[in-house]
């Protein structure tokens, strides 16, 4: 199954709450988490208060994106707080051999772990290790730090490019997209080998709000 990650910076935050409950039955779905400290990314988000918050309201798996400078120092901070998957970017790491450290730190505490690369970074610079390790791989398809940009249409190369990486080495992980998902491209990125699509503003601005329909339509 395609798997659909909600992003809650998408949602009301006033009534956050009675939001996440309205996706208690749906399947197949992860609550995306967009971890941004105000450094690696000019927008500053929320962190660990309601991070913890999130989880005592929902059973949905949790997908925190760690858009920050020091992934080091969140990957030991929301060990306690029921992440599924840990995401951070490798632009934040100082080379090959601290991104396999802190990949490798992070499968001791969490069940998934991800990496992510920005618009404008080669998968070719990230070193194979790095793929053995990983369960997941987040391409963004914005440049990452405000929700409701235009897709970059440059991504359907990288996504290319990773799908017959995977192919060729017989590699497992998931490949996730961020930015400007909706129902007009979400089957010309399942052919592209993503099975795992973060859609916000498309999920949370719809009207009427019914978000089991509104995943579904990412499915099709």
């Amino acid at each position: 199954m395609i798997t659909i990650s909600p992003s809650i910076l998408s949602c009301d935050f006033l009534n956050i709450e009675t939001e996440l409950k309205a996706f208690d039955k749906i399947k197949g779905m992860w609550f995306h988490l967009d971890i941004m400290d105000g450094h690696f990314v000019p927008n500053l988000t929320f962190g660990h208060p309601l991070a913890k918050l999130i989880r005592n309201v929902t059973s949905q798996p949790l997908d925190a994106h760690f858009m920050v400078k020091n992934p080091e120092f969140y990957i030991d901070t929301f060990k306690d707080f029921g992440i599924h998957n840990f995401t951070f970017h490798v632009e934040a790491t100082m080379g090959h051999d601290e991104l396999i450290k802190l990949i490798e730190k992070a499968k001791t505490l969490y069940p998934s772990v991800g990496i992510s690369i920005k618009p404008k970074t080669p998968v070719s610079g990230i070193p194979d290790k790095a793929f053995d390790l990983i369960d997941l791989l987040l391409v963004m398809s914005v440049e990452p730090g405000f929700g409701g940009q235009s897709f970059i249409e440059g991504t359907w190369d990288k996504l290319n490019h990773i799908k017959e990486l995977k192919k060729t080495k017989d590699l497992d992980f998931q490949v996730q997209i961020d930015g400007g998902v909706n129902d007009k491209n979400a089957k010309k990125l399942i052919e592209h080998g993503v099975n795992n699509l973060v859609a916000g503003s498309y999920i949370f601005k719809a009207e009427p709000k019914n978000y089991n329909t509104q995943i579904e339509s990412l499915r099709k």
